[in-house]
């Protein structure tokens, strides 16, 4: 996550994850709600930079980009399972 410091990446990670899972209602756990947030900002930073728009280093701008991120990546985990 841009900006962030590590525990500040841990923390929206682990609140991005969490939000995103009650989202999409998935069963997931603490550990694996970081790991979503974070991978899912990166992923959707990516996204957002390839279209052409930057999400700021803020907390509240990275936390919406990890819940997208986090999003689409437990739809992409659903539909390879499906």
């Amino acid at each position: 996550m841009a900006g962030l410091g590590f525990f500040a990446s841990l923390i929206v990670g682990g609140l991005a994850g969490w939000i995103a899972s009650m989202i999409m209602k998935a069963d997931t756990g603490l550990f694996l709600n970081i790991i979503l947030g974070i991978v899912g900002a990166f992923v959707a930073n990516a996204l957002l930079r390839w279209v052409g728009i930057f999400a700021t280093g803020t907390w509240l701008a990275q936390m919406v980009v990890g819940i997208i991120g986090a999003c689409i990546l437990i739809f992409v985990v659903r539909a390879v399972r499906n």
